[in-house]
């Protein structure tokens, strides 16, 4: 064995003293550091793009016209009344979702989301409470979307004088609430405390008024018999329940059937109503334009806000709406978050946004419509 003397090409022989004729090799201190600093980067990247984070991110999701169609089949469709077209559109607009509890965006999403203005990040928490499962929440998005789409068709024969009954529907029970071992899904509640149930929001609103004080006797259908059922409500995540999903039905004079794929929420009922409403009267509510809008709204036509309202806006723009119907109560989210080009005006009801829609129609650059601003 040899060894090489750098200094001097020739050859030397092994020392215990490394200082006479022969030099320790040395080390490329440099390059050990930059490859441990690119090491550490790549595990950086690596960190941001699949380590999980606490948020979920919404941005503008599918825009659907409800006087058109959706997989190839009419949204909404009527039978016995006559029906009209509409050469103009109306918006329904979505919020897509980035993550859930099982699979969060990544940090550099998250950071990329908070640079744009279309896009809002929020706490996971917030969107999927601790404890529930995604496949809950999903089921009680779509039970809303079928309760929306109840209100709506009533809303909507309403606003055309149109005789609509109703009852309240138990869609699900939840496990350990006060309801659950009493109520029964498919259960229908008639009455509260001996009185006529009037419908789901009579209901909420009596809960809201216990405060737990007192058991409520409910009288419930239960297939074809009655049944008294005494439940006392219970404080549930800061919100006075018993511990159930309730759903409005209706005995409607005219079959109007809404067929969306895929979507969940109440907050496209007010353009169902407007839809149905469009298609059950001659003419043209839109005067041919595209108009977008968003609401949550009662069988009595009363509008409420919703979520996502910026999200909504933005993809009313992309889809080429110049006007945008926003619920009134959302009206501190929409100023000053407006996309340039869309015109905005508040409602509060299925009234007010018919005669949005009839000023809209005969002038698309009206100023007289109501607008948002911010609450004192």
């Amino acid at each position: 064995m040899s060894f090489f003397d750098e200094s001097s090409g020739a050859e030397g022989h092994p020392s215990e003293n490394w200082g006479e004729g022969l030099r320790k090799p040395r080390r490329n201190w440099r390059a050990i550091l930059g490859y441990s600093l690119t090491g550490l980067f790549l595990v950086g990247v690596a960190y941001a793009f699949n380590a999980p984070t606490p948020y979920v991110i919404e941005q503008p999701g599918t825009v659907f016209d409800v006087l058109g169609s959706d997989s190839g089949s009419k949204i909404i469709t009527v039978n016995g009344a006559k029906s009209y077209d509409d050469k103009g559109k109306l918006f329904l607009l979505t919020v897509g979702l980035v993550g859930n509890p099982d699979q969060t965006p990544s940090w550099v999403e998250v950071l990329q989301a908070w640079n744009d203005p279309k896009k809002k990040v929020l706490p996971l928490d917030l969107v999927f409470p601790p404890g529930t499962a995604t496949a809950d929440t999903t089921d009680a998005d779509f039970a809303m979307m079928q309760d929306s789409q109840q209100q709506a068709t009533a809303a909507a024969l309403r606003a055309l004088n149109y005789e609509v009954g109703d009852k309240v529907n138990v869609y699900a029970v939840q496990k350990d609430t006060p309801a659950s071992g009493l109520l029964r899904a498919k259960d229908v509640i008639t009455a509260v405390n001996g009185e006529p149930l009037k419908n789901g929001d009579t209901l909420r609103a009596l809960v809201k008024k216990n405060e737990g004080t007192a058991a409520l006797n409910l009288t419930v259908l239960r297939g074809s018999h009655e049944v008294e059922v005494s439940v006392t409500p219970k404080k549930l995540k800061g919100v006075w329940r018993m511990g159930i999903t309730i759903t409005d039905s209706y005995d409607f004079p005219i079959s109007v059937k809404l067929k969306l794929q895929d979507v969940g929420g109440p907050s496209g009922g007010m353009m169902f109503a407007l839809g149905i409403i469009d298609k059950l009267t001659p003419g043209s509510l839109t005067g041919g334009l595209a108009v977008a809008g968003t609401g949550e709204i009662d069988g009595n036509g009363n509008v409420y806000p919703i979520g996502g309202i910026q999200q909504k806006m933005f993809g009313a723009v992309d889809a080429g709406a110049t006007w945008f119907l926003a619920p009134a109560d959302n009206c501190d989210e929409v100023v000053g978050h407006i996309p340039a080009g869309l015109h905005v005006t508040k409602v509060a009801t299925l009234s007010d946004s018919l005669a949005a829609l009839k000023a809209i129609s005969a002038d698309p650059e009206t100023t007289s419509l109501p607008q948002c601003t911010l609450a004192k």
